[in-house]
């Protein structure tokens, strides 16, 4: 289940809470009652285990991968 950060507009405490996707977000702070906002939190990640980042980007050797081949013609490669 997703953890979501809201802070609260009167007295600026920050609060966690877990919940469903499409549940209802709270309202109300507990604490003073002011109205909640949903904040936009930075996330992390951790590669573990094999894998193109073990096996192929992250060599000890120090080599750097292969460059990548041409996109065809017409693609739309980004």
């Amino acid at each position: 289940m997703p953890l979501y950060e809201y802070a609260c507009q009167k007295c600026g405490q920050i609060i966690e809470v877990r919940q469903r996707f499409d549940a209802a977000p709270p309202q109300h702070c507990e604490a003073c009652g002011g109205g909640l906002q949903k904040l936009i939190s930075r996330t992390a990640f951790t590669l573990k285990g094999g894998g193109w980042y073990d096996q192929g980007y992250c060599s000890a050797s120090g080599s750097k991968p292969a460059a990548c081949p041409a996109p065809a013609a017409g693609s739309c490669g980004g």
